[in-house]
């Protein structure tokens, strides 16, 4: 699997509950950290919730999303 970069959609593979997200939101890679460790800025608009949290998360607590977010979405409306 490919590292993530800068606006690629990332689906966390962890819960982090000090900021109330769980494990399969998705949000946007908005920076990416080199030290003191390999790291990325990831920006969630958690559902319930009126604001966004951004989250510095380490590698093996994502994976990149490919494809269309939608996928699902369209075939249910087919």
């Amino acid at each position: 699997m490919r590292q993530p970069h800068v606006d690629d959609f990332v689906r966390l593979t962890r819960d982090i509950p000090e900021l109330s997200l769980h494990r399969g939101e998705v949000g946007v890679v908005r920076s990416t950290w080199f030290a003191p460790a390999l790291a990325y800025e990831v920006e969630f608009h958690p559902i319930g919730l009126d604001h966004q949290t951004r989250a510095l998360v380490l590698a093996e607590q994502l994976e990149v999303e490919e494809g269309s977010l939608f996928e699902n979405d369209q075939l249910a409306l087919t």
